[in-house]
C-alpha cells in the first residue's frame, strides 16, 4: 500500500532542506520555534510561515550554519519535531549524485524507491523504554499521493522532472569510490545520497506522507564528468541554479495548483 496517510488541508506542509538549501525564501510571516523532543535536540529551530498563502514548517537537516554531517543528523528529533508541529505531509530536499545516465547535474527526480547501506544511526522510535518493537510496511518507501502533488506541481511550473528513481543512501560524510558507485549500479540504485535513511523510514513510522525531491548536482564517482574524480568546486553554482527551481515548484504544491 503505496500511501496511508490522509492529507490534511488545514495541516502545514514540513519542507526538509539538505544541502545548498538551509532556508526557504518567500517564506511570509516566519517566525522560529524552538521545539524539543524525546529523542533530544532538532537539527535547528523549526521555522513556521506562509507560501503561496498556505502553512509551511521548514527544518534545515544540517543545521542553519550546514554544520551537522549526515551519520551525525538526529533524524528521530527532527521528525519528531515536525509531526509535533501538525504537520502530516512531509517534502525532503536531497541533493544526489547521479548514477543513471538521464540523471546528469541538474537533474531533479522524485526517487520511488530507496537502498539502505547506511549503518549505526538511531533508526526507529521504538526501543524496549518505548513500547518495544514496531513493524512497518516499507514495500513503497514514499508516499504516492504526495509524489503526484510533486508531480503537479512540476508541470505547472515548467519544469521537466524524472518520476522514476531509485535513491541508495550512504553512509557518508565521504563521498563513494568508483567501485562503490559501480557496485550500487548493480544492485538498481540510480542516484546516490547520505540523508535519505533513517529520515524515510521514521517517517513512515511516525504516519506522515513523505516524498522527496531529488536534485542531481553531480555525476557519481567514475561516471561522466566525475570519471577521474568529483569536481567539489562545481557544486555551489548547480546547486544554487536548482535549488531555484525547487523553490517554484514547492511554491505551487502549496498553492492552488498545488491542491
Amino acid at each position: 500500500m503505496p500511501s496511508r496517510t490522509v492529507r490534511h488541508s488545514a495541516a502545514p506542509l514540513g519542507v526538509i532542506g539538505g544541502s545548498g538549501f538551509a532556508r526557504l525564501p518567500h517564506l511570509q510571516s516566519a517566525r522560529r520555534q524552538a521545539v524539543t523532543t524525546p529523542y533530544g535536540r532538532p537539527s535547528c529551530a523549526l521555522t513556521a510561515g506562509t507560501l503561496s498563502g498556505h502553512k509551511i514548517i521548514f527544518l534545515a537537516r544540517h543545521g542553519d550554519r550546514h554544520t551537522i554531517a549526515p551519520h551525525e543528523i538526529n533524524y528521530r528529533a527532527n521528525i519528531w519535531a515536525l509531526r509535533s508541529r501538525g504537520v502530516r505531509n512531509v517534502v525532503a530536499v536531497y541533493t544526489v549524485g547521479g548514477i543513471r545516465a538521464d540523471l546528469g547535474p541538474g537533474a531533479l527526480a522524485v526517487p520511488d524507491q530507496i537502498i539502505d547501506y547506511t549503518h549505526g544511526r538511531e533508526s526507529t522510535f521504538f526501543d524496549r523504554s518505548r513500547g518495544g518493537v514496531r513493524h512497518i510496511d516499507f514495500t513503497h518507501p514514499y508516499c504516492e499521493a504526495l509524489r503526484q502533488r510533486v508531480f503537479k506541481a512540476a508541470a505547472a511550473a515548467g519544469e521537466e522532472i524524472v518520476v522514476d528513481a531509485t535513491y541508495a543512501a550512504t553512509q557518508g560524510p565521504r563521498l563513494e569510490s568508483a567501485a562503490e558507485i559501480d557496485r550500487l549500479e548493480r544492485d538498481g540504485a540510480d542516484m546516490v545520497g547520505m540523508t535519505g535513511m533513517p529520515e524515510a523510514s521514521l517517517a513512515r513510522e511516525a504516519d506522515l506522507c513523505y516524498a522527496a525531491i531529488a536534485v542531481v548536482v553531480n555525476a557519481a564517482a567514475g561516471r561522466g564528468a566525475s570519471a577521474c574524480g568529483v569536481s567539489l568546486t562545481d557544486l555551489g553554482l548547480v546547486t544554487r541554479r536548482a535549488m531555484k527551481r525547487v523553490h517554484r515548484i514547492l511554491s505551487l504544491l502549496v498553492g492552488p495548483d498545488g491542491d
